[in-house]
């Protein structure tokens, strides 16, 4: 079986979401914050028109930012994946749609920081060329491996809603 993901940057680490729930992705745009929202909402972006919310995902993951916020890319999802509405994610960067072989992926996620464990769907490893045969003289082919983080973002936003209504 063969997975879609979207492979994007956070803090220099990379990261992959399910290609299913993202809609677009665009360029920083100018974000109107919203008083007294939750630190990871960074605020409302008019997208063509449709009110779009946009969460940090450094802020939510406790990761710093690679980027300078002008340099940074918002990935909008599809309305089904966040309780149907318009909502972007902030990331350094986006690569690529890469197709991963379920032999391929991880589901040990134990080595994974503590408060990423429950996001994580897998550890994604992929050869430099993405999958390619890689001729090395060298007996040691893991070197060659890269890793990609494959998070849930479904499931860290879902977490959002939950743990700010908690401190209302």
């Amino acid at each position: 079986m063969v997975v879609d993901i979207l492979e994007f940057d956070l803090g220099g680490e990379s990261y992959a979401m399910d290609i299913g729930i993202a809609r677009e992705i665009v360029e920083m745009l100018p974000i109107t914050p919203i008083p007294r929202a939750p630190s990871h909402v960074t605020g409302l972006l008019n997208l063509r028109g449709e009110i779009t919310t946009i969460i940090n995902l450094h802020h939510l993951l406790g990761i710093t930012p690679a980027k300078k916020r002008e340099e940074q890319k918002i990935m909008v999802l599809i309305p089904d994946a966040f309780e149907n509405t318009s909502v972007g994610v902030i990331v350094d960067e986006v690569h690529s749609v890469l197709t991963v072989d379920e032999k391929d992926i991880d589901r040990n996620v134990k080595g994974v920081d503590q408060h990423l464990t429950e996001f994580v769907q897998g550890i994604i490893k992929l050869g430099e060329d993405d999958g390619l045969k890689i001729e090395s003289s060298s007996e040691n082919h893991e070197s060659k491996k890269r890793l990609i983080i494959w998070v849930d973002v479904k499931k860290i936003l879902i977490g959002t809603i939950e743990t700010s209504s908690h401190h209302e």
